[in-house]
């Protein structure tokens, strides 16, 4: 429990750090993602799905900050036939990047921060720092597309636990296609290369404007470790509808 306050305490510093205020200021973005469902009767569940996520773009940063909770209730028979409601997934997630601008703005290094606590999954908690090269390929009226790749170090606890903590190298790629004025595709990759463990995350989804501020948002996230504890899938997904509301 220390060891994780520690990390939390260092994650929430970090974003703090990222967001220090500049001279000139350039827009803010701040959504507000959730999803919920209640079923009664036969089958008896509940779900809950909540992201914020925010751009800040500064004179010489350009920062991206991001909340996610998850959290699912269901009817659960044993082998004596006996009913009753179990919850089946609880995970939370907190990250932040922050991308210092070079000379040509596209060009920037970047810093990284990460926590995750899954309840159902190999880890206790699962935590990233990471640093290095950040480039804005392209970014037009129509499409961007941008990378990151550097090197970081992965703090990470077993649920027996044990410490997997280690070196690692961090990719990530972020593509945005505006199909239409009213439709968005989005895809998101990451991989963060350890000895022990490679943990990999696919984001993909599909928006679309139900208003001037609300947008419906079909999504598939894909989350990947190498090394699990027998009984663990390698591959958890999650396939979600929610609704988005843009505040600024």
């Amino acid at each position: 429990m220390r060891n994780k306050s520690i990390i939390l305490l260092a994650v929430l510093t970090s974003f703090g750090v990222l967001a220090e205020e500049q001279a000139e200021q350039k827009p803010f973005t701040l959504d507000g993602e959730v999803g919920l469902i209640f079923t009664t009767g036969n089958t008896e569940t509940s779900s809950f799905k909540g992201r914020l996520s925010s751009q800040h773009e500064l004179e010489m940063w350009s920062n991206e900050y991001t909340l996610e909770a998850l959290y699912k209730q269901d009817e659960v028979t044993d082998d004596s036939d006996n009913t009753e409601t179990q919850t089946t997934a609880q995970k939370f997630f907190v990250s932040g990047q922050g991308n210092y601008k070079l000379n040509d703005p596209n060009n920037r290094l970047f810093a990284f921060a990460s926590y995750e606590d899954d309840r159902f999954s190999s880890f206790d908690y699962q935590a990233t720092v990471a640093g290095g090269w950040n480039s804005k390929v392209w970014d037009d009226n129509e499409s961007t597309f941008s990378y990151s790749l550097g090197p970081g170090y992965s703090f990470a606890e077993t649920m027996e636990g044990e410490d997997a903590s280690g070196f690692i190298v961090r990719g990530a790629v972020n593509y945005k296609w505006k199909v239409s004025d009213n439709a968005t595709f989005k895809q998101f990759l990451s991989t963060e290369i350890g000895s022990d463990n490679t943990k990999s995350k696919s984001e993909t989804s599909v928006s679309a404007k139900v208003n001037g501020s609300m947008s419906l948002k079909f999504s598939v996230i894909l989350n990947h470790n190498t090394q699990v504890d027998d009984g663990i899938e390698n591959l958890d997904t999650e396939t979600a509808a929610t609704l988005v509301y843009t505040f600024f």
